[in-house]
């Protein structure tokens, strides 16, 4: 299947506010339109995940960061932008995306995607796009498609042609927390 023609068909089943299991610029994940608070609580319930526990979405612009945050640090420009490899920075001061997705402490973790496929996606989405390692909370990450439980795959909507997009880093993204305008923390390397 053609990338378009993949990307077309996924974008359809978000719109209608399916789960689908997708590559992704790190891990194959699952992942639903993350304005859709439904499809939210669905990726949770297939996870067997604590609803306190938060997911993170995936933007394929950094100027559309200003959408979903009201304020965001002095130093995330040059940090997102100078990044190396696909790297999740925690925000504050969230908008624009429903409770249930927002960690309890008010922030979101949001990823900047490189990857052709899931920024063509989102770009035709017009929204930004849950992520979420495909397993059940708890257990091993699968780091390819064969990993990935059976039972996994038979709760989602739609799974994404393996063959179009080939997972470009086989692990999770680093994960940066901000503080303030000009201080972070590493929580994952």
């Amino acid at each position: 299947m053609k990338l378009t023609e993949e990307i077309i068909k996924t974008n359809e089943y978000l719109k209608r506010g399916s789960v689908i299991l997708y590559p992704t610029d790190t891990i194959w994940g699952l992942g639903c339109d993350a304005t859709n608070a439904v499809a939210i609580n669905r990726i949770f319930a297939i996870k067997k995940r604590r609803t306190n526990k938060s997911l993170l979405i995936l933007l394929d612009e950094v100027e559309k960061l200003s959408l979903y945050i009201d304020s965001i640090p002095a130093i995330a420009w040059d940090l997102v932008t100078q990044a190396n490899r696909p790297t999740t920075f925690i925000y504050r001061h969230v908008k624009n995306l429903p409770q249930n997705l927002i960690a309890p402490d008010g922030s979101i973790a949001i990823r900047i995607v490189r990857n052709e496929f899931c920024k063509r996606l989102i770009s035709m989405l017009g929204r930004p796009i849950v992520s979420t390692s495909a397993n059940i909370s708890g257990m091993p990450t699968p780091v390819s498609f064969n990993q990935i439980s059976e039972g996994i795959k038979r709760q989602v909507d739609y799974i994404v042609d393996a063959s179009i997009s080939i997972v470009e880093d086989v692990k999770p993204s680093t994960i940066i927390r901000f503080i303030d305008d000009y201080t972070f923390e590493i929580i994952r390397d």
